[in-house]
């Protein structure tokens, strides 16, 4: 059988392959230059010649370009070679290329996929509005909420390669903040002050983008401050989460109400509480040594304007030496002199004829510090008191005497101040720089050492 014949021969055939382990395939010995194969099952037969081998290529939203080997009219038959492509707009997903292949199937698949863009990201404090939505040429316009400022790209185009054209822009707040200050006020000060209190509410504000105000600062006093006279520009700056900043003033104006200046009486001097010359301002006059006050001793500045009452005059002081006693006589000069009593046992005395000597030299000095001398001399019967050109009587002169511990004896002299207190005793004479600087230095009040600076050089 031939079967049989085969399987012989496959056996020699492995025998001499042992025996020579040649690998070529190929046997040295002619006999044995025979190759079986197995049979390979026969594949249908291929007819070109049908016009519709495989379906009609029909690509939604493109074309297929197809080549026949049998020529234009046979678009699907066997061989035929397509060429895929996609209207704007799309994008072919698969094989570029299929073929028309003997399966009656095309070698490939592809589709017309819409193209499209990723959607765009909102932005902060802004939007934007889009033509066709994330298709191909939409474009989308960015706009930004109030108070703020479109940077980059205004508009945006979807392209083909599936990519917004430009940049992501953003929106910048550059607008300042709102600010309303408060209306410019003005106000007079109080009776007897120069400052007056000024409130105000605060200004108002308001940001023109995300309605946040960090901060708002004053440059100027508080409200509720005192205000000096004059005009106060008060400025508000406030500030909004970009740092933009905006201000505004107004002004404070302070008006103090004034009297027209007061002149000092002649022979005599003012003094004046607050300014002098403001709304509740009190002047009192006085007057130097030796004289005094004849009328009003104060005058007010009222809110009119003018002064009340008239001005007083300084008349020469008038000493009434015919009095009952000598209290009755030093009670004339309480609160308006200062007393220097002199006593000497008579006229020729040497210390009392030096000190009488250098005490003439000095009266204006002795005006400017209200000091009036008592001139106390000799003994009984023969004794002789004067102030000035006027004559005391033998029973004053002794009171006098008694009362101030004043011996007839020998020189002796006193310093009583303007309450009566005897502040200063001498046994010999004195300059009247050395009285002076002990006046000065213990016995003149706060006004009279004013006084006494602005009139220093009114004796040289």
């Amino acid at each position: 059988m031939r079967g049989a014949e085969r399987k012989e021969k496959k056996e020699k055939e492995r025998e001499h392959q042992k025996k020579y382990k040649t690998g070529s395939g190929y046997y040295p010995d002619e006999s044995y230059n025979e190759v079986y194969a197995e049979e390979v099952p026969r594949a249908p037969a291929l007819d070109y010649r049908v016009p519709r081998w495989c379906y009609t290529l029909n690509i939604q939203d493109g074309e297929a370009t197809c080549y026949s080997p049998r020529g234009g009219n046979y678009h699907s038959s066997l061989g035929t070679r397509c060429e895929l492509s996609c209207d704007r707009g799309f994008r072919l997903i698969g094989r570029r290329s299929v073929q028309c292949l003997p399966s009656r199937r095309w070698s490939g698949t592809a589709y017309c996929r819409q193209m499209r863009c990723h959607a765009l990201p909102f932005i902060t404090s802004g939007t934007y509005t889009c033509t066709n939505g994330v298709l191909l040429d939409s474009r989308c316009d960015y706009s930004c909420a109030s108070g703020y400022h479109l940077e980059g790209d205004r508009s945006r185009i979807c392209m083909e390669d599936g990519r917004w054209s430009g940049g992501e822009p953003v929106c910048v707040d550059i607008d300042p903040p709102k600010i309303r200050c408060p209306h410019s006020r003005e106000k007079i000060a109080e009776p007897e002050k120069l400052t007056a209190r000024v409130y105000w509410d605060p200004p108002l504000v308001k940001d023109s983008a995300d309605g946040t105000i960090t901060r708002v600062t004053l440059r100027g006093p508080e409200p509720g401050s005192h205000f000096p006279e004059g005009e106060h520009v008060i400025r508000y700056t406030a500030y909004d989460r970009a740092y933009n900043r905006a201000s505004c003033k107004f002004i404070v104006k302070v008006q103090v109400r004034r009297c027209p200046p007061l002149k000092p009486p002649q022979h005599g001097y003012l003094t004046c509480t607050s300014a002098g010359d403001n709304y509740g301002a009190t002047c009192e006059y006085h007057c130097d040594g030796g004289y005094e006050r004849q009328g009003t001793p104060s005058r007010v500045c009222q809110s009119s304007r003018q002064w009340s009452g008239s001005p007083p005059i300084c008349a020469p002081m008038k000493i009434n030496v015919n009095v009952n006693s000598a209290a009755g006589l030093l009670d004339q000069f309480y609160e308006k002199q200062r007393l220097l009593i002199i006593s000497a046992p008579d006229p020729s005395n040497r210390y009392y004829k030096m000190q009488i000597s250098m005490l003439q030299q000095c009266t204006c000095g002795l005006d400017l510090r209200h000091v009036t001398i008592i001139e106390l001399v000799g003994q009984p019967p023969q004794e002789v008191g004067r102030i000035r050109e006027q004559q005391l009587s033998a029973n004053i002169i002794e009171e006098l005497r008694q009362f101030q511990r004043l011996t007839p004896s020998y020189f002796n002299m006193v310093l009583i101040d303007k309450q009566g207190i005897d502040r200063e005793r001498y046994m010999e004479p004195v300059t009247p720089e050395e009285i002076f600087t002990f006046i000065d230095d213990y016995l003149l009040s706060n006004q009279e050492l004013i006084q006494r600076r602005e009139q220093r050089d009114m004796c040289e």
